[in-house]
């Protein structure tokens, strides 16, 4: 196979790429060691497929924690509404959930593959399944295609690297494209968790006294070593047998582990605010009003409709408070310890699951070393990144896959460009 742009990779952001290599112009071949395309496409937003997000770019991008600002010239030529139009030009029907998050009506991620699938098909691009490359082929830093585990060599003016990262590797996504880049010369930051559930060696974790109990809307910080907070999400959680997990422990994940590494420690304390949308004074009056009113109930009867009645339980044992007790026999201790805890309860976590466990991975291909405008290598002439592979992540929410739609669209795009001045040269 002799090409203008070789995509390898055949997931969300490679299957961009190539429509967008073809839609400009160019003889398009797409390369896939999996027996089928999209296999992490069709597990994300739990099989429904979360598109994209309809907010504002600047919102977005503070929606990609680990470096989005490299997507800044990206999507000021192809952005998450341009994402929208192109689903729904090929008959693709969205929804808005709550977040911004988009979805097809459908609730299918199918839905959105074979879209892609058909495009790709209308486009007449070359797709090779149960072809794994071995190595990309590089002459005095040119790139000339690459090299597949059966020994065939595929050519191609231009190549793009879309395999994704380490996460998810039952999805195919092992990590194989950072080698290929090294070999390029390029560098790779280091690679952690993202979007990954945290774990904890504290004892009411260990003992399963929670496990399983999710808390609503709750706020979710993370604090460093100077007891300043590094991060807050207010979203939902849960509690596990290993540690904690849901939306807001997600977000938080890669703060916890960043954090670590900063203050150079194996423990990092976290605080949940189970009643973010009250201050602490309201939530005295409101106590204050029920002793009043409902001061012979027991404490733990009398409280209950303020959170869910097993962490209150938790809460109260921990602080030593009788839950039979009558509520107006509550000292003005107690009634702040019970403020304390309901606001701001701390506890230490220990890390996260492995990198295999997380839905994104953290670091990469170092931006610094490719082009943000065409996401060409600046050491590999003809040498194109898309998707997880580079050194960006961004919230679960239709964030990542924004980032590699977008970054699939303009590799594709240059990488034809590339490739049509290449050959009348």
């Amino acid at each position: 196979m002799n090409v203008d742009v070789l995509i390898v990779g055949g997931g969300t952001s490679g299957m961009m790429a190539a429509i967008s290599a073809a839609e400009n112009g160019a003889v398009v071949g797409l390369v896939e060691k999996n027996k089928t395309l999209g296999r992490k496409l069709l597990v994300t937003g739990n099989g429904r497929c979360n598109v994209t997000n309809n907010r504002d770019k600047e919102e977005i991008i503070a929606h990609i924690p680990g470096n989005g600002r490299f997507l800044y010239s990206a999507f000021a030529q192809y952005d998450n509404y341009d994402i929208m139009n192109f689903f729904r030009s090929n008959g693709v029907k969205l929804k808005e959930e709550d977040h911004g998050r988009m979805f097809p009506t459908t609730d299918r991620s199918r839905t959105i593959l074979e879209t892609l699938q058909r495009r790709m098909e209308e486009l007449n691009i070359m797709v090779y399944t149960d072809a794994a490359v071995d190595t990309l082929l590089i002459h005095d830093q040119v790139i000339q295609g690459v090299r597949l585990k059966d020994g065939r060599e595929l050519t191609a003016a231009s190549v793009i690297v879309s395999v994704g990262g380490k996460a998810m590797p039952r999805t195919g996504s092992t990590g194989d494209g950072y080698q290929w880049a090294k070999k390029a010369g390029h560098t790779i930051k280091e690679l952690y968790p993202t979007e990954v559930p945290i774990t904890s060696q504290e004892s009411f974790i260990q003992n399963r006294v929670l496990q399983g109990l999710s808390l609503r809307d709750i706020a979710l910080k993370v604090y460093n070593k100077k007891g300043k907070t590094v991060i807050t999400h207010q979203m939902d959680m849960i509690f596990t047998h290993f540690g904690i997990s849901g939306p807001a422990v997600l977000r938080c994940s890669m703060f916890v582990l960043q954090t670590m590494k900063r203050d150079k420690t194996n423990a990092v304390t976290m605080g949940i605010d189970a009643l973010p949308d009250q201050s602490q004074h309201e939530l005295q009056q409101q106590i204050q009003q029920l002793i009043k009113t409902e001061g012979e109930k027991a404490v733990k009867n009398a409280l209950k409709g303020l959170i869910p009645e097993r962490y209150l339980l938790f809460g109260l044992e921990r602080l030593s408070i009788d839950e039979s007790l009558p509520l107006k026999q509550l000292n003005e201790q107690q009634i702040k310890d019970i403020i304390s805890f309901l606001k701001d309860f701390r506890f230490q976590v220990h890390g996260s699951l492995p990198i295999e466990k997380a839905f994104v991975t953290g670091g990469g291909i170092n931006t610094k070393e490719v082009d943000p405008k065409t996401m060409e290598s600046r050491l590999t002439k003809g040498l194109f990144f898309s998707g997880e592979v580079l050194d960006y992540n961004g919230y679960t929410g239709g964030y990542n896959i924004t980032g590699a739609f977008i970054t699939g669209r303009i590799a594709g795009m240059h990488a034809a460009y590339y490739a049509q001045t290449a050959t009348q040269k």
